[in-house]
């Protein structure tokens, strides 16, 4: 970016100003520098993005191949198909660069939709999702998975000691009571199995289930301790996001079944 700008200027403030007074801004360049760089042959990796672009372009605007609406992982066959090999890490960063993207299927769901208005309960996890008893750290989320007769939500609440769903429920929608039945499956268990979940972190995501007022109510009454993570974070969630894995590879092997 540095060079291509000095390219743009050098014809009418010269080279060794423009390389001064970048470097006065904060910008280190020195002519040396700059000329050491245009004299450098082109890279391998650089000839290589050079020609799979030029292959994926042509591709995607292709009526019989691409037809302007491959992803990444078609366009790596279709790549495959033509005889270009190119690995798919490498045909999806270039496609990412230069923003190009397939159609997606479908409707977009968002499960995660916050109330900046409604109070939230501090972090009492800080990431540490490690447990010592049963009891002890509850986490809880939802997703969805598309099913033959439409989309299906589904909320859990997971036991962090055994790793274990101890409550869950399924719906069409999602409304406050698809997460508050799957609280309520969860006591349910728990006071079955003679344990008394009083005192239990019960920690979640910033969506406006989780801080709806009936929801607050709910884990007031049953003694929980409401912690909600930051909004945004990868990591947060990373327990979660292991059991909505394996809640959703259970739902294709379910599929695959029902449909045979």
């Amino acid at each position: 970016m540095v060079v291509a700008f000095v390219d743009d200027h050098r014809d009418r403030f010269g080279v060794e100003p423009i390389c001064r007074v970048l470097s006065e801004h904060g910008v280190p360049i020195a002519p040396s520098g700059y000329y050491a760089h245009k004299r450098r042959p082109v890279s391998k990796r650089a000839l290589s993005d050079a020609y799979v672009w030029e292959q994926i372009e042509a591709v995607q605007a292709d009526k019989t191949k691409g037809r302007g609406v491959a992803g990444y992982r078609k366009m790596w066959h279709l790549l495959k198909r033509d005889g270009v090999a190119a690995p798919r890490c490498q045909v999806e960063r270039l496609m990412r660069t230069h923003g190009m993207q397939g159609v997606v299927r479908g409707k977009r769901f968002s499960t995660t939709k916050s109330d900046p208005s409604a109070p939230r309960p501090e972090d009492l996890v800080q990431r540490d999702f490690t447990a010592a008893r049963p009891n002890q750290l509850w986490i809880v989320d939802f997703t969805y998975v598309p099913t033959w007769s439409g989309m299906g939500f589904t909320a859990f609440v997971t036991d962090v000691y055994s790793r274990r769903i101890v409550g869950w429920r399924t719906h069409h929608r999602m409304p406050t009571e698809l997460p508050l039945d799957a609280l309520e499956m969860a006591l349910w268990v728990r006071e079955r199995a003679g344990h008394d979940p009083r005192g239990v972190v019960h920690h979640s995501d910033a969506g406006t289930q989780y801080t709806a007022i009936r929801y607050a109510d709910r884990l007031a009454e049953a003694g929980a301790l409401a912690s909600i993570g930051t909004v945004g974070d990868s990591y947060d969630n990373a327990m979660a996001e292991s059991v909505i894995g394996l809640y959703k590879a259970e739902c294709v092997s379910l599929s695959s079944f029902l449909c045979k």
